[in-house]
């Protein structure tokens, strides 16, 4: 039971905060292109929102949610491949990892 306390901490007591870096630089990428600050923050808050929800209605891998989006040559797949480049899947992943690895440091250091 507290292997799965911490693999739930590690994966989702940390998912809020990464959440937020996530819009605040998409907010940011928003006002580089030329967005107002308050529209580009709630443009990306509504989208992560909507993203969620349709995960949870539908059931689908995000992976087919993400297929389903991207259009050949389009605007998507030119931004898809600058998020792998920058490894950013690596690094969510490893963020959860090291998360995990703390909680069960916590965990068990009583």
């Amino acid at each position: 039971m507290k292997r799965i306390w911490m693999q739930l901490t590690g994966l989702f007591g940390e998912r809020s905060a990464f959440a937020y870096i996530i819009l605040e630089s998409l907010a940011e990428a928003g006002v580089k292109v030329g967005l107002p600050r308050d529209v580009a923050t709630l443009a990306g808050g509504a989208n992560d929102e909507r993203c969620s929800s349709v995960v949870l209605e539908t059931g689908e891998h995000p992976a087919q949610l993400k297929d389903a989006v991207t259009t050949p040559a389009g605007c998507t797949i030119d931004g898809i491949l600058e998020l792998e480049e920058g490894k950013l899947r690596v690094t969510l992943i490893k963020a959860v990892v090291k998360a995990t690895s703390r909680a069960g440091e916590l965990l068990f250091e009583k």
